[in-house]
């Protein structure tokens, strides 16, 4: 049995804590307050601990996630063969439906109905709109993402492979500068849509496989007798997203609204924190 000494507490984060993020959206006024943070950071369990305080107060709040819009398979698997390989796998910048994502988030700001994307992570798939949640009027909608607000990088910057995946798979490089001119060039239409952002910030990078490891374990548990990634597979996948979210945890802290570090345990390190400005 894989350690879960790193494991989130199973009642997620404190109430003082969940109330303190609620009251920063509300007193922003943030129609869509953003929750950023590396895999595993604890941005879904966040996210419907605010929906579920937000019901307590009488409130209507949706959570969605930048996940929820990943482009199909077979549109990943297009790109893998038109551009590079290594865009097959969902996450990276470039593999998102930004459309759907802006009218999606557009329609909860205005209080429209509208039904919200969901994806299947195990069977590696887009559900069917059909079995989509149609949602009529709210009052907040939290939008969570692992690259929530993040900037594209120095082009210079990419020339160095941050790891084997990028050293061996992507040896001229042409991915991760694919990626970075989509982030640059598609995804601040998606920034601009976020009120007011709040970034989860790990203690590193490096903690981030072992909780997205965990994360992968509690996945497949939720559903016994379909199949996940091994851990050897799911290392190799981590290092997808590790460039973006090393220059995350560089360029977050200087944008975001505000930022919460969280300790080895996935706690705030300020657990009862004083007003938001």
């Amino acid at each position: 049995m894989a350690s879960t000494a790193h494991a989130a507490p199973p009642q997620g984060f404190d109430d003082l804590f969940v109330a303190c993020v609620l009251d920063d959206a509300l007193v922003h006024g943030a129609g869509v307050y953003g929750l950023s943070g590396l895999q595993g950071t604890g941005k879904s369990t966040l996210a419907g601990q605010l929906v579920a305080a937000a019901a307590a107060r009488g409130l209507r709040a949706v959570a969605l996630s930048l996940d929820d819009v990943y482009l199909d398979l077979p549109e990943r698997q297009a790109l893998a063969r038109k551009v590079h390989p290594l865009l097959a796998t969902r996450g990276p910048p470039g593999t998102h439906d930004l459309a759907l994502a802006c009218s999606t988030l557009d329609a909860l700001r205005d209080r429209r109905p509208v039904h919200l994307p969901a994806f299947d992570k195990l069977g590696d798939r887009r559900l069917p709109e059909s079995q989509w949640h149609e949602v009529e009027r709210v009052d907040l909608a939290v939008f969570e993402g692992w690259c929530l607000g993040v900037p594209a990088q120095d082009p210079d910057a990419l020339r160095t492979p941050v790891n084997a995946l990028e050293r061996d798979e992507d040896p001229d490089g042409r991915w991760r500068r694919w990626c970075n001119d989509a982030l640059a060039r598609d995804y601040p239409a998606l920034w601009q849509r976020i009120d007011r952002l709040l970034f989860l910030q790990p203690p590193g990078f490096d903690i981030v496989p072992q909780w997205r490891w965990e994360q992968e374990q509690a996945l497949q548990a939720s559903t016994p007798g379909r199949s996940g990634m091994e851990r050897a597979q799911l290392d190799r996948f981590v290092q997808h997203y590790e460039r973006v979210s090393r220059h995350a945890l560089r360029s977050l802290p200087t944008i975001a609204h505000r930022v919460v570090a969280l300790d080895a345990a996935r706690r705030p390190m300020e657990a009862t924190p004083s007003p938001w400005a």
